[in-house]
């Protein structure tokens, strides 16, 4: 094998590579924030079963966990403008991962409504307890407490899967990556470097709602 590997495309593009990771991180940060926000929303209603959500949650959740992400994508960057909604890649990319995240948050976290006793509930009636105080301290916190690990696998994929924004020109990671390969046409060497960028990236998303959910959710420090 006479392949000569050189670095020089991944050094001269450095910048590049930095600004899609952090396209990356923010569109997985905003995609997380509004998608576990549905998702517990959403969770409540099954749970409960209450009577407006709980048939629309339905749907949604078994619309999106049986569709492929790359065809929810095209569905609404393609599919909405004849309906006379047009969203740009970015736009597009950040809705699909925050519907994506909330169907599947929302089984999530429904089984972590489930697991709490119901004499808990209970508890807190008989001290008095606001509902909404019931809801945060008595259901939400020991749910996600629970369930804290796969969702974090959760948004881990979800963040994975932003690698197919790119089909419609949102400036992420693999979207740069297919850039400077299509100048440099050093498909290895640019690819590599991107594989191990989203192993970065994994490894630090991982740590940082690690050290989240010990701070906010487990009541202490990492």
């Amino acid at each position: 094998m006479s392949y000569q590997f050189s670095i020089e495309p991944i050094i001269s593009n450095w910048g590049m590579f930095v600004e899609g990771g952090l396209m990356t991180l923010l569109l997985t940060a905003l995609g997380s924030v509004v998608g576990i926000g549905a998702g517990i929303l959403g969770a409540v209603s099954r749970a409960w079963k209450l009577k407006i959500l709980h048939p629309v949650y339905t749907v949604y959740v078994e619309c999106v966990r049986n569709t492929p992400f790359l065809v929810q994508l095209y569905f609404i960057f393609f599919g909405l403008p004849a309906l006379g909604v047009k969203l740009s890649g970015w736009e597009a990319s950040f809705l699909a991962m925050a519907l994506n995240l909330g169907a599947y948050s929302t089984e999530i976290i429904r089984a972590g409504v489930q697991s709490i006793p119901r004499g808990q509930m209970e508890a807190a009636e008989s001290l008095a307890l606001s509902r909404w105080q019931t809801f945060r301290f008595v259901v939400l916190r020991p749910a996600l407490k629970n369930v804290w690990p796969a969702l974090c696998s959760q948004i881990i994929i979800v963040m994975l899967g932003s690698s197919v924004c790119s089909q419609v020109a949102a400036q992420e990671l693999t979207y740069t990556a297919n850039l400077i390969q299509s100048r440099t046409f050093r498909a290895f060497e640019i690819y590599a470097f991107s594989t191990f960028l989203y192993l970065l990236l994994a490894i630090m998303v991982r740590k940082f709602l690690h050290v989240l959910g010990h701070r906010f959710i487990f009541g202490r420090t990492a």
